[in-house]
């Protein structure tokens, strides 16, 4: 149960990176800078001021162009972005979030090599896996951590650039190894910029700098109904046996670095990816009263009580 809950994730974050990459190959969506408009599912996207510039019609008739075809929709995508979010949290950032998908990529080389997530980490994790098996340490793995930041980086900055100018163009003078000077400059500078992050600051982005993150987590803190993972508490014990030494796996996995069985403000920036509930499920495979980590919503949310069980009425 814990593995598919992950594979379904993995699964949806392979598809929307895809879908990030090839939404400007296709016109899906993007901005063309040479010929001024946008494009959308395939269709231009004109903001209706061209007569206007042209002097064939006013500025109310502009305006109202404008406000329809450009203020609207971004209106109407932010509310409804935010209603999911304030129902389910940061459920794009876990689930979707090209960015998210890069971060927690790295983070499982690096802890591979020095065995924490990131250079920020305090202190080494425990040499444990959630199955029980034990973590090696290997240094080596830094020749996949430093290409793998660069990689990343450098595919990030072609997509942007891809959003901004013709997408066949920008391939077209890579495959030749014939940039612009202005493409060059920007591949460069981006793929420099988003390096660094990637290697040093990146899940501290996610928690502090990504604005998309920050308006979902304001929305969904502000709902005491919306979902959150919840500990029973009740059965601590069990977690004091989750692995040698007292040590907690939710807290090992948690790839915004967070305590999962704390309480809902201390919660702020869980991007709801569910690793800490798959962790303990493994754990707690073998006991008959299951994990001690649910999603709840509602009621139980509410309170986080800590007789919650699965099947249990949830929503009062």
């Amino acid at each position: 149960m814990a593995d598919t809950l992950q594979r379904k994730r993995l699964a949806s974050q392979l598809a929307f990176f895809a879908l990030f990459v090839l939404a400007p190959v296709f016109d899906l969506f993007r901005y063309d800078l040479n010929a001024g408009h946008a494009w959308l599912l395939g269709m231009e996207w004109r903001l209706g001021i061209d007569d206007f510039l042209a002097g064939r019609s006013g500025a109310g008739e502009a305006a109202v162009n404008v406000l329809l075809r450009l203020f609207l929709p971004i209106l109407v995508g932010a509310a409804l972005f935010l209603k999911v979010a304030r129902r389910w949290g940061r459920l794009y950032c876990g689930w979707l979030c090209p960015h998210f998908s890069v971060v927690e990529a790295i983070n499982g080389l690096m802890l591979r090599a020095t065995g924490k997530p990131s250079l920020w980490e305090g202190e080494i994790l425990p040499p444990w896996q959630p199955d029980g098996r034990p973590r090696r340490i290997d240094r080596r793995w830094w020749l996949l951590v430093l290409p793998a930041a660069v990689g990343f980086a450098f595919c990030w900055a072609v997509v942007f650039l891809t959003y901004l100018l013709p997408p066949d163009e920008v391939y077209r003078n890579l495959w030749q190894g014939t940039p612009t000077r202005n493409q060059a400059l920007f591949i460069g500078a981006a793929t420099t910029v988003l390096s660094l992050e990637f290697l040093f600051a990146r899940h501290l982005f996610c928690r502090y700098a990504c604005a998309v993150g920050l308006f979902q987590s304001l929305v969904w803190i502000g709902n005491r109904d919306a979902m959150v993972v919840g500990f029973e508490r009740a059965r601590g014990a069990d977690c004091n046996r989750c692995l040698p030494e007292r040590q907690s796996a939710c807290d090992m996995v948690c790839p915004m670095r967070l305590n999962p069985r704390n309480i809902k403000r201390h919660m702020f920036t869980c991007t709801q990816c569910g690793q800490c509930l798959s962790a303990c499920a493994t754990t707690q495979s073998a006991n008959p009263d299951g994990a001690l980590l649910h999603w709840v919503s509602g009621h139980a949310a509410r309170r986080n009580e800590a007789g919650f069980r699965p099947g249990k009425a949830e929503d009062s």
